[in-house]
């Protein structure tokens, strides 16, 4: 099997690895059996190809193919797996503890996996055309759901003349939400972010493209974040690109690179939109009737705080928005789901009448 760690500085000890550097937890240690333990070796995936995988573990990196019934499709960079690394395998995949993903693929009623095992996502805006409030509570409810600490950088700050305006735009969008005014290019920039990238701790960048992603990974791994695309040669000779990828960072943490994560689709994330919107949510228990509207039904609370200044009716807007788009994908996904396992039955009913 070819050897492929390219994706790796060589500068980065990724032979002193320990498992607690990695990321480990006792929440993964939970879910192994004794057997397992003995024969087995924690990895964790790094990067994924189309047809393997490679991970780190305390013995450095190690490319594997996947046993039968797993696909690279259903493997996450920063996901936790067990390997058998003298048959190059990975035999299992361990329960994530987090997960981001994004309900693009209604059709099959799949989600797209982006990351798994993420502590913080650093939400990345800059001070000019690029913020957009909407698009920030979009990443929210996102980080919400999947229990992830949101954290939202803007960048830039250097070159506007009011940062501070954007700052508190940002900070009305949560409570106890933290938000970063920052140079992106400043030499400081490593320091303002440490407190999310210690021993083990695992972040994410999102954002749209131009506002400092890549000059921020860079400087959160001391340069050895890749400035493009890691590229394998498929069956064909062709070039595929691999978008995401695991950087070690100096302080001990660890970066998930996505660099083709812009604009997602929310499906299946209610919880995660009322935790963006808590000021809402909560006062829509108050409410009347059950299924009120907050439009012009009688007695309700959240039309009530709009009247007070309590709440910001555009606010409203974009939380019903959400909600109208989170309802439709999520009935979207139930629907194809239900018709794919309907499918598998008719298949498996049609081949075991041409056994008999």
């Amino acid at each position: 099997m070819r050897k492929d760690f390219s994706s790796f500085d060589e500068d980065i000890a990724l032979t002193d690895l320990t498992l607690a550097t990695l990321g480990w937890q006792p929440f993964f240690m939970s879910q192994l059996e004794i057997e397992e333990l003995e024969t087995l070796t924690p990895t964790r995936i790094a990067t994924v190809h189309r047809d393997r995988v490679v991970g780190l573990s305390t013995d450095g990196p190690l490319e594997l193919t996947l046993d039968p019934g797993l696909t690279t499709g259903a493997v996450a960079v920063g996901d936790w797996a067990l390997a058998a690394p003298e048959q190059h395998r990975l035999v299992r995949l361990l329960e994530r503890k987090t997960e981001l993903s994004r309900g693009t693929e209604y059709h099959s009623g799949e989600r797209q996996l982006i990351a798994a095992n993420l502590d913080t996502l650093f939400i990345t805006t800059s001070c000019n055309n690029d913020f957009n409030v909407a698009r920030l509570e979009r990443y929210l409810a996102l980080a919400h759901d999947a229990l992830i600490t949101p954290v939202i950088l803007i960048t830039k700050a250097d070159q506007a003349d009011d940062p501070d305006h954007y700052r508190d735009q940002a900070r009305s969008l949560g409570r106890d939400l933290d938000v970063l005014t920052i140079n992106a290019k400043s030499d400081e920039v490593a320091g303002h972010l440490q407190p999310w990238c210690g021993v083990g701790q695992t972040v994410a960048l999102a954002g749209s493209s131009g506002v400092g992603k890549t000059t921020l990974a860079n400087a959160l791994t001391g340069g050895h974040a890749l400035t493009q695309d890691i590229r394998e040669d498929d069956a064909r000779g062709r070039h595929t690109t691999t978008g995401r990828s695991l950087h070690q960072i100096p302080t001990g943490g660890w970066l998930i690179d996505t660099p083709g994560m812009r604009g997602l689709g929310v499906a299946e994330v209610a919880f995660g939109i009322d935790a963006t919107f808590p000021e809402i949510s909560e006062l829509a228990d108050q409410c009347k009737f059950r299924d009120c509207g907050h439009e012009t039904e009688p007695g309700c609370a959240v039309q009530a705080a709009i009247k007070r200044g309590d709440i910001d009716a555009d606010r409203l807007k974009r939380f019903k928005k959400l909600k109208r788009e989170n309802q439709h994908a999520t009935e979207t996904i139930a629907e194809a789901r239900d018709r794919y396992r309907k499918l598998g039955k008719m298949y498996k009913s049609a081949q075991s009448r041409k056994k008999r």
